[in-house]
């Protein structure tokens, strides 16, 4: 008859030691037991539930698996989620969302069908979650906060579902002029949406109900090229009265501002994304076309460019929309944002350093990627805070 024992020997065994043979004498002991296999999903479920009071949330469990092991251990990772979620409390819809977007079984490589593979790679997920550090808290409440007006029961607005129609037209046409021209459009729809979710705030909060504070949510940064998409992600941040810092390690940048913009923020950069990679694989064959053989520079720079120049215009298009929508009331508005925003990255990220782009110096990459951004001549290099 099966104990917790067998999987509290497992553990001793491989959790705290990382030779390979542990693992090997670890797994032996769990698929020689059926019956611990429920004591060890429990255990799993114990260690998700840790995770998220360490400040982890779904979506960073499964880019940290997927990054660091295989498709089965991100099947295993959001099994356990999945399985962890009812017993555990509500949490607002953005945790809500990523619980939907979990990746399905049939998403991922199929299971391992003997019990010695299965515990194999069950150990070695929570080998990986044993050791996670302790993130910055994102939810509302944290460190004694006031709850924010979040997206609860919203239905989504008028301007969002056309910003949204604008940016998909813009990843779907293949020519470049159209598709800034197309961003820059829904940049301007965003920045309006931003000035007319504020002063509603404001009223709201001059009618004493619960007031507005700044959020926070975490964007993944997926290689390659990595530092030149989080400067794309800090320049859709920025043009939005947001504050992005990067987790290099992690592979997301956290992005601090009130819920309309990062709503903005999420939208924007991914579909940016899409269209400069669009771009940048379009360039890329002309290169090729002309002899061309390394790439990977090139990318590089393109990338670099583009986020730049994309920063550029974005920050023109807010500008242009806030000047137009000019109010008594709004500046003053919109300076308490900023400085609620920069108060709660600073109480957050109380350490940051910034670091320079790397390999941007391809002449050929930044010349096109500021083409495919914007034809116009190209300032500094952006720096990158980090947390």
């Amino acid at each position: 008859m099966s104990t917790p024992r067998t999987v509290d020997r497992a553990f001793e065994t491989a959790l705290y030691d990382t030779a390979d043979d542990a693992l090997d004498t670890a797994a032996s002991l769990l698929a020689a037991d059926p019956a611990a296999d429920a004591e060890l999903g429990r255990r799993g479920e114990e260690f998700v539930a840790t995770a998220w009071r360490r400040g982890w949330q779904p979506a960073d469990l499964v880019r940290i698996v997927r990054r660091e092991l295989d498709d089965v251990h991100v099947r295993l990772v959001a099994a356990l989620i999945r399985t962890q979620a009812p017993h555990d409390r509500a949490r607002g819809p953005r945790w809500a969302a990523q619980l939907d977007d979990l990746p399905d079984a049939g998403t991922t490589a199929p299971p391992r069908t003997d019990r010695f593979s299965h515990a194999t790679a069950v150990l070695e997920l929570y080998r990986l979650l044993l050791r996670l550090p302790a993130l910055e808290p994102l939810e509302a409440g944290a460190a004694g906060e006031a709850p924010r007006r979040g997206r609860e029961n919203r239905p989504e607005s008028r301007a969002l579902a056309r910003i949204r129609a604008l940016l998909a037209k813009a990843e779907a046409t293949g020519y470049p002029e159209e598709a800034e021209a197309l961003s820059a459009k829904a940049q301007e729809l965003m920045a309006r949406h931003s000035v007319d979710e504020a002063l509603l705030a404001a009223q709201a909060q001059g009618a004493a109900t619960s007031p507005d504070v700044p959020g926070a949510c975490r964007i993944g940064v997926e290689p390659p090229y990595e530092q030149a998409k989080a400067v794309l992600l800090d320049a859709v941040a920025d043009a939005n009265h947001c504050r992005a810092v990067w987790n290099e390690p992690f592979g997301f940048s956290t992005v601090v501002g009130f819920e309309a913009d990062l709503e903005a923020v999420e939208l924007l950069y991914t579909s940016l994304l899409v269209q400069a990679e669009a771009a940048m694989t379009k360039a890329e064959a002309g290169q090729r076309a002309g002899g061309r053989k390394r790439t990977k520079t090139f990318r590089q720079s393109f990338l670099a460019a583009y986020a730049h120049r994309a920063g550029t215009r974005l920050r023109a298009a807010t500008e242009a929309a806030t000047t137009g929508a000019a109010d008594a009331n709004l500046l003053p508005v919109l300076a308490s944002r900023e400085v609620a925003v920069t108060d709660r990255v600073e109480r957050m990220f109380p350490q940051t350093t910034t670091t320079r782009l790397r390999g941007t110096a391809d002449a050929a990459g930044w010349t096109e990627g500021t083409r495919a951004a914007d034809a116009a001549r190209v300032g500094h290099h952006r720096s990158l805070k980090r947390g």
